[in-house]
């Protein structure tokens, strides 16, 4: 018996690792395919801080290697994010086999809105929140200061907001799981909803540049998306429930 179950438990160790290899496999090969256009890429991604500049002024690169890493660096995030289907692709063929039907049926929506909540996010902060954040920074300084940001920080800037919206936006996501586990209710949450208030605009603080405008930028749709999480998470509660009961 016990040998059966450390071969059922490395058979399960194999998979993993065969999966894992295939998520890699995966953000290679896209990396592979995109690193060619890293500076087009780039270029696109510094548009909204580019168009944001006073006149006569561009962007700088203070390090000697930074023109090659920061594009490099950026591609191979990019080749990160857009691979994010097919990992989690891999994350449910491994958890799939153990799941009763019912679970499938819940799961499998969830799986497919994780990915565009995600893709959202970073479509939001780069179309909607950049411009205004760069905007407003960029005409607030002195006259008599030229401003010259280097490609480096910008790069740090832009992937820090990018996985802090992308993540922000899992919040319905978040909620349903939470809610369809058990570990709470969506009248427990309607009920924390003020320290709720006050939590996102202190985790909005923590993912965001140390300022008030892309904080609240955050938190505003984070508390949006909590309210959108609550109303999908009493729907889904209450349709599995009716699903376990026809099941039994």
């Amino acid at each position: 018996m016990s040998e059966s179950l450390q071969s059922g438990f490395i058979g399960h160790l194999i998979e993993l690792r065969n999966r894992l290899m295939k998520a890699l496999l995966s953000i290679l090969l896209i990396f592979i395919a995109l690193v060619y256009f890293a500076n087009d890429i780039y270029a696109f991604v510094a548009a909204p801080l580019v168009n944001s500049l006073p006149e006569n002024s561009t962007m700088i690169a203070t390090d000697v290697t930074a023109p090659f890493f920061a594009p490099f660096k950026l591609t191979l995030f990019i080749s990160l994010f857009a691979a994010i289907p097919f990992i989690l692709h891999q994350v449910w063929s491994f958890i799939a086999p153990g799941l009763y039907q019912h679970e499938k049926r819940m799961l499998v929506p969830i799986l497919v809105s994780s990915i565009v909540l995600f893709y959202s996010g970073i479509a939001f902060c780069y179309f909607v929140v950049m411009p205004i954040i760069l905007g407003f920074f960029t005409s607030v300084g002195p006259e008599m200061m030229t401003l010259s940001p280097d490609i480096s920080s910008y790069l740090s800037f832009i992937l820090k907001l990018f996985f802090a919206f992308g993540v922000a936006f899992e919040i319905p996501v978040a909620i349903m799981l939470l809610c369809w586990s058990g570990a709470t209710t969506t009248q427990s949450l309607r009920e924390k909803r003020p320290y709720i208030v006050v939590g996102a605009f202190v985790i909005a603080m923590f993912l965001t540049p140390p300022d008030v405008l892309s904080q609240t930028l955050l938190a505003l749709p984070m508390l949006l998306l909590f309210e959108l999480g609550l109303v999908l998470a009493a729907f889904y509660t209450k349709k599995t429930t009716e699903q376990q009961e026809e099941e039994l």
